[in-house]
């Protein structure tokens, strides 16, 4: 009898053992370690948390209750900021995001990345911008920096995401083009110097436009020729032109500006000086609503967009994984001659990053 009752302790223990062993999906109800259970449920006025499962909500809860307000002269809780309709107009926006990045999966720590990277007032960084080429009106209440290499597939893919933004929001959004081609890519020094010079003569978006769309094949000498012709430039002034040091001070301009900021890969994007962390966010989905609230925080209402046309039959959708480049490079050195004076050239450092 006592043996009988002796395995029956073991058996309930070693069952107990297997539950504490096992992994809960994320989706699933129940505590575990930084779940956030701990603490009670928060409801905000403006924010819906109907989608959110029961774990998700306490995630939730926890995060807008321990994170600081945007405003940096608030300085309260998130759900504070909320619930006494605080001074701040990024403080319900800022709840909702949360609630958006929770019920994608991210952890704690991921939200707490993205929740500054989008919000805190120190991610804010000047670039400046003057010489550079700029489509859009000088007083657009968005401006995006893009840090791209001609010959980056990732940078291609991102084109057309660009394109239509502009597209939705041409009275809203300005895109400041610089130059950051890679050693990796052989051709993508000539092809910087290309489009700056077509920008001489008043063509730099066809050519940008051009050069992106007809990756995969390389920008060569015999293609860049052609494209030049295609744009009507004086050939002639456009060759003076891509071979001299003016050109070429200006691509290295770019690239000290692109290393300042540590740039890590291509494209590189900033909107409104924040940095757009493809670590953190999704390329097209994410960048559509980091665009909409950035315009209604800066106009005080929701910009409704131009309705575009759609991406053609053979297009496919942009996901992250073309867009994030697979491995590192350094800054493609300059092929043209030592510029005069003080003038910046490109770093060939092996051990700095870029993609």
């Amino acid at each position: 009898m006592l043996s009988l009752r002796l395995l029956g302790a073991v058996m309930v223990l070693s069952l107990l053992q297997f539950k504490l062993s096992t992994c809960r999906s994320p989706g699933e109800g129940g505590k575990g370690p930084g779940s956030g259970d701990s603490g009670s449920l928060v409801e905000l006025p403006g924010v819906d948390t109907a989608q959110l499962t029961s774990r998700e909500k306490h995630d939730w809860s926890s995060a807008v209750s321990e994170l600081l307000a945007p405003c940096a002269d608030q300085a309260v809780s998130l759900a504070q900021c909320v619930k006494e309709a605080r001074p701040c107009k990024a403080c319900t926006p800022g709840a909702q995001f949360l609630a958006r990045h929770v019920r994608k999966g991210k952890t704690r720590a991921q939200l707490d990345a993205a929740y500054k990277k989008r919000f805190a007032a120190d991610q804010v960084k000047e670039i400046p911008i003057a010489g550079s080429p700029t489509k859009g009106p000088d007083d657009a209440v968005v401006t995006i920096i893009e840090f791209a290499d001609f010959e980056c597939p990732g940078c291609g893919k991102a084109h057309p995401v660009i394109a239509k933004l502009l597209a939705k929001y041409p009275s809203h959004i300005r895109l400041v083009f610089k130059n950051y081609p890679l050693s990796i890519h052989k051709h993508a020094e000539k092809a910087a110097r290309a489009a700056l010079a077509a920008g001489r003569q008043g063509k730099f978006w066809e050519m940008h436009a051009r050069l992106f769309e007809m990756q995969p094949n390389p920008p060569d000498d015999a293609a860049l020729e052609k494209l030049a012709k295609e744009l009507g430039l004086d050939m002639k002034k456009f060759a003076d032109d891509v071979a001299s040091e003016a050109i070429a001070d200006e691509v290295s301009r770019d690239r000290k500006h692109g290393d300042a900021v540590d740039l890590e890969s291509t494209p590189l994007l900033f909107i409104n000086g924040r940095h757009y962390d493809l670590d953190h966010f999704d390329f097209a989905e994410d960048l559509d609503d980091w665009i909409a609230l950035e315009l209604e925080l800066k106009t005080g209402k929701k910009v409704e967009p131009k309705a575009v046309k759609d991406d053609g039959p053979g297009e496919k959708p942009v996901v992250e994984k073309d867009i994030k480049p697979p491995a590192s490079a350094v800054p493609a050195p300059s092929a043209a001659p030592p510029p005069s004076g003080n003038a910046t050239r490109a770093k060939t450092d092996p051990s700095a990053k870029g993609k």
